[in-house]
């Protein structure tokens, strides 16, 4: 598992076959079946290694007299890094019929700790539903983003020489783009990531009041 996990990292889960495995492992194919039933067991085990990487909410914190806000800000800050680090998982892990117990003990976590803020059956699934929709969102589209979206070596250069040459065609038909992209993602230290934790601190807030109302 941690060579099929090395694997889907290095070159895509669509690359992740019983026969690269087996090569990568230095065995025959038909010796993995002697370890999983099938390619399905490898990617719910490898869903299950990803979600173990994600920190977990804490119901008895939030007994204890913490913010729910701040267990489930860290819970998903931790899932967009692990998302990050593991991009091919965003087309996997909301997609296992057969889950195994570190997702499904991820889940209980979540909705214990909306559970011990008060939330009711029903709004505790809505504040996860949209919790995980904004999370896996955000991480699909800074995955997929033409330019580096976190700062690091050459990283300013790298967005000018993508948003530069898009400006350029715009022309004046699209003001307002390219207005948000001279006045923002060209501006020095640009960083999109750090959009996320703002707009987790919205949708928390936003939760909240549904939670308050519903008290």
């Amino acid at each position: 598992m941690d060579e099929a996990l090395a694997l889907a990292d290095a070159e895509g889960v669509e690359a992740l076959t019983m026969r690269s495995l087996a090569a990568r492992v230095g065995v025959q194919p038909m010796s993995l079946y002697h370890h999983v039933a099938n390619k399905e067991a490898v990617l719910d085990a490898l869903v299950e290694r990803v979600v173990a990487e994600i920190a977990l909410p804490s119901a008895e914190a939030v007994a204890a007299g913490a913010d729910w806000r701040t267990e489930l800000a860290g819970r998903c800050s931790s899932t967009r890094l692990a998302m990050t680090r593991h991009p091919w998982c965003l087309h996997l892990i909301e997609t296992r019929t057969s889950p195994g117990p570190v997702l499904l003990g991820h889940h209980e976590a979540v909705l214990a700790t909306l559970a011990e803020a008060g939330f009711d059956t029903a709004t505790a699934g809505l504040a996860f539903a949209v919790l995980d929709a904004f999370t896996f969102g955000f991480a699909l589209q800074q995955a997929t983003l033409p330019m580096p979206t976190e700062a690091g070596p050459g990283f300013e250069e790298e967005i000018a020489a993508v948003a530069e040459p898009m400006l350029a065609a715009m022309g004046e038909a699209y003001p307002h783009v390219a207005g948000l992209a001279r006045e923002q993602v060209l501006a020095p230290g640009y960083d999109f990531a750090a959009h996320f934790e703002v707009g987790l601190g919205v949708l928390l807030d936003g939760l909240e009041v549904r939670r308050a109302a519903g008290a």
